[in-house]
């Protein structure tokens, strides 16, 4: 049975995980733009998992995302393959990260009206007894 008070509590787990997820959003877009030095892969975008339990909203896991490094053509940059030209980019499409962040936030916006909800059901059921 869930009482109002297990639902400010699930709606403050979702908040806490969709601001972790808001995080790691972030770096991947402060990291877009790294390349590959010294032998070393760039930067890899990183997804958060989120699943369900009897306390709401946890992350089960951070992934790396396995899809291809960008290769962009630039002869002139330092961290360019002599051979080929190219200098290898980060997997982060700054565009996708963005749709990603406004879908967090919109989900930590609706965990702060259902926890404000239950909230003020809480101060009006303290009320009715009062004259």
């Amino acid at each position: 049975m869930m009482n109002l008070n297990t639902a400010m509590k699930i709606s403050a787990s979702g908040m806490s995980a969709e601001r972790f997820r808001m995080d790691v959003i972030a770096s991947n877009i402060a990291n877009a733009n790294s390349t590959k030095t010294n032998g070393q892969d760039p930067y890899r975008r990183r997804v958060v998992e989120l699943t369900t339990s009897e306390d709401g909203v946890e992350v089960s896991k951070i992934q790396e995302d396995q899809s291809d490094f960008r290769q962009v053509y630039e002869p002139g940059n330092p961290n360019a393959d002599p051979t080929t030209g190219e200098v290898t980019y980060s997997n982060v499409d700054p565009l996708k990260e963005m749709v990603d962040m406004l879908s967090a936030s919109r989900a930590y916006e609706a965990n702060i009206q259902a926890f404000n909800n239950a909230k003020g059901m809480i101060r009006s059921a303290l009320n009715i007894g009062k004259v």
